[in-house]
């Protein structure tokens, strides 16, 4: 079907595989031997954000499918399965075009959900309520928001933010997040979710 395979037994030989051959895409059970497809992904989304990830697996509990997407995987096939799917979901996610996380943008003003952000004052407004910013919750949400709907990947905000991606500036940009998050709780549609092992990402 012209693919280069490696197959492995079990998520140890998987991960090695993995940086030794630098796939185009993963293909992951779940319930493997040594190390879970879960465990693995994790993994390898320390090292990598971009390499498209598929998890194979005979659950179909909404948990399970829900937690593949958190942790960076990209879709999720249910056995059995035929070859034919597997290869038309393997064409898709190869044939995507890579999404660049934006570093800055021009505008200064942006709408999220029923706020309105100004970066240049440093303001949330939701219904005639203006909230102050800080100046690196401010800095973090326009990244949020050029960015809308895609990860935001966390080393990179760290080394623009702060300057520095650190153990000391990771904690503190947990609690900017945290904070970020209140200040946002008045539209239910807003959220800002965690992408684990990458990073996070702002829906509305």
């Amino acid at each position: 079907r012209d693919f280069d395979v490696r197959y492995c037994q079990d998520g140890k030989a998987g991960l090695q595989a993995f940086h030794e051959f630098n796939p185009d895409i993963c293909l992951l059970d779940i319930m493997m031997p040594e190390k879970d497809g879960f465990t693995l992904a994790q993994e390898i989304r320390r090292t990598d954000s971009t390499t498209p990830i598929i998890f194979l697996t005979a659950r179909s509990q909404t948990v399970d499918v829900v937690k593949g997407f958190e942790i960076g995987g990209n879709d999720y096939i249910k056995k059995p399965f035929s070859i034919e799917e597997l290869i038309v979901r393997i064409k898709a996610r190869l044939t995507e075009p890579t999404v660049t996380m934006k570093m800055d943008d021009d505008n200064f003003l942006f709408q999220i959900g029923n706020y309105q952000f100004d970066h240049k004052k440093q303001t949330l407004q939701l219904r005639g309520q203006t909230t102050k910013l800080t100046h690196r919750e401010a800095e973090i949400l326009k990244l949020l928001c050029i960015n809308k709907n895609q990860v935001v990947e966390r080393a990179l905000v760290l080394k623009k933010v702060w300057g520095d991606d650190n153990f000391f500036n990771a904690r503190s940009m947990d609690v900017f997040i945290t904070k970020l998050r209140k200040h946002l709780q008045g539209d239910p549609k807003v959220e800002i979710m965690n992408v684990r092992g990458i990073g996070y990402k702002m829906i509305h």
